[in-house]
C-alpha cells in the first residue's frame, strides 16, 4: 500500500471536463502502472457513465451549480455543497490520494478544497483561454495549475502555471486510416467534399437550426454533410426531417462514437468553441468554423476562438448570425483549396503535443516530493 501511487481526479459535467481528465489518468497508468486512481464526480452527469466505460472507478457527489434566476432554489445547492463536502472528506480519508487533480466542473470544488485542508497537494488543469470560476477559486490552494493558453496570469499566480495544452483523446492521434477509408466506413463517397458538423455531445441547437433552416442549400450544393445532432435534440430532429424531402448528401445521425474517423473524413468541421474540441483541432490541423456557446460563464467560448481567430487559425460565427450565414459560409469555405489549407497551417501551428504526459509527470512529481 505504501508504495502504491494513489491519485484522486475530481471534475467533470461535459465531455470538455472528462475526455482531459481520463488522458490524464490514462497517461500517469502509463508512467506508473502500479497507480490507483479514483474519480470524484457530480452524480446525474455524464462522468458517471464515460468513466467507468473507460475503465475507472468513480464516486458521485450530489452537487450541482447555483440556480442565477431562481435564488430560491439555491437553498438546496447549498444544502448540496455541504453535503458534498462530507462525503469528499469521507471519500478522501477512506482512499487516502497522495496527489488530487481538479479538471473543472462542480465536483472538483468540494474534492480539492477537502483534498488541501487534509494537506494532500492538489494540481489543477484549466481548459479554457478563460479561467472557471471553480478554478480561479481553487488557484490559492493549488501547487500547480497546468494551462492552454498564454496570458493566464490575468487568473493565476504566475509562479504555479505551467503551459502544457490540453489533453485529448487518445484515438484521434493514433488513427491512421486515410480520408478515403474514412468516407467509405461512414458510408460517404470517397471523392466527394466533406463537412461535419457537430454541437458536442449533446449537440447545439443553433447548428441544427441552421441545417433546418438551408436544407434546400445543402440538398443543391455538391457537398456531402456529417450532422450529429446531439442526443438532446435527435428525436425532435427526425420528426421534422420525415416532413421534409429527402436529402441524400445529409448524413443524419445524434453521437459519433469514433470521432477518429469522422475528423479524417472531414475537409471542414463545424463545432461549438469548447476548449478541448479546439485542442483537438490544432492536434490533427483541421480547418474549422467556430460557433461559439452565448450559454457558458463569461462567454469563455468566445475568448477561444478569438484565440485562433487573431492567429489566421479558424473562422468564427457569432451564434445569433449562425443561422444565416453558417451553412453558406461552410460551403464556400470547402471549396476554396487555399482557405482549408491555410487554416490547416495555421492551426497546426497552435498545437501542444503530448500535453497528458507532461501534467501526469506533474501529478507524481508532486505526489513523491
Amino acid at each position: 500500500m505504501d508504495n502504491e501511487l494513489r491519485v484522486i481526479i475530481s471534475g467533470g459535467g461535459t465531455g470538455g471536463h472528462i475526455f482531459p481528465a481520463v488522458s490524464i489518468a490514462n497517461a500517469i497508468r502509463a508512467l506508473r502502472p502500479d497507480a490507483k486512481i479514483l474519480f470524484v464526480g457530480a452524480l446525474g452527469r455524464m462522468e458517471m457513465q464515460r468513466v467507468p466505460a473507460a475503465g475507472y472507478e468513480i464516486k458521485g457527489l450530489p452537487i450541482c451549480g447555483f440556480d442565477r434566476r431562481n435564488l430560491l432554489r439555491n437553498i438546496k445547492v447549498l444544502y448540496k455543497i455541504i453535503k458534498s463536502q462530507r462525503m469528499a472528506k469521507q471519500i478522501i480519508c477512506d482512499f487516502k490520494p497522495m496527489v488530487a487533480v481538479g479538471v473543472g466542473g462542480y465536483a472538483s470544488g468540494p474534492t480539492l478544497n477537502q483534498a488541501a485542508a487534509m494537506g494532500i497537494p492538489c494540481l489543477i488543469q484549466e481548459q479554457n483561454s478563460y479561467a472557471g470560476v471553480t478554478n480561479k477559486l481553487l488557484a490559492r490552494k493549488a501547487k500547480r495549475i497546468c494551462v492552454a493558453y498564454d496570458d493566464m496570469e490575468r487568473f493565476f499566480p504566475a509562479e504555479k502555471i505551467i503551459k502544457t495544452g490540453n489533453p485529448v483523446r487518445q484515438t484521434l492521434l493514433d488513427s491512421k486510416i486515410t480520408k478515403e477509408e474514412a468516407r467509405k466506413t461512414m458510408g460517404l463517397d470517397p471523392s466527394r467534399k466533406t463537412i461535419l458538423l457537430v454541437g458536442g455531445s449533446l449537440g447545439a441547437r443553433t447548428v441544427n437550426e441552421s441545417v433546418m433552416a438551408h436544407l434546400d442549400t445543402i440538398r443543391n450544393s455538391d457537398i456531402q454533410f456529417i450532422w450529429q445532432t446531439g442526443k438532446y435534440y435527435s428525436d425532435e430532429i427526425a420528426r421534422r426531417l420525415s416532413q421534409e424531402e429527402a436529402c441524400p448528401n445529409l448524413t443524419v445521425t445524434d453521437f459519433i462514437s469514433d470521432m477518429a474517423v469522422a475528423y479524417t473524413a472531414a475537409d471542414l468541421v463545424v463545432s461549438r468553441a469548447g476548449a478541448s474540441s479546439i485542442s483537438e483541432f490544432c492536434l490533427i490541423g483541421k480547418p474549422v468554423i467556430l460557433v461559439p456557446s452565448p450559454n457558458v460563464a463569461e462567454d469563455h467560448q468566445t475568448k477561444n476562438a478569438m484565440a485562433l481567430v487573431n492567429r489566421q487559425a479558424a473562422i468564427c460565427i457569432k451564434d445569433a448570425e449562425a443561422t444565416d450565414k453558417l451553412i453558406e459560409t461552410a460551403i464556400t469555405t470547402v471549396n476554396n483549396p487555399d482557405t482549408l489549407a491555410s487554416l490547416s497551417e495555421n492551426i497546426l501551428k497552435l498545437a501542444l503535443p503530448n500535453s497528458a504526459d507532461i501534467i501526469a509527470q506533474e501529478v507524481i512529481k508532486l505526489a513523491t516530493e
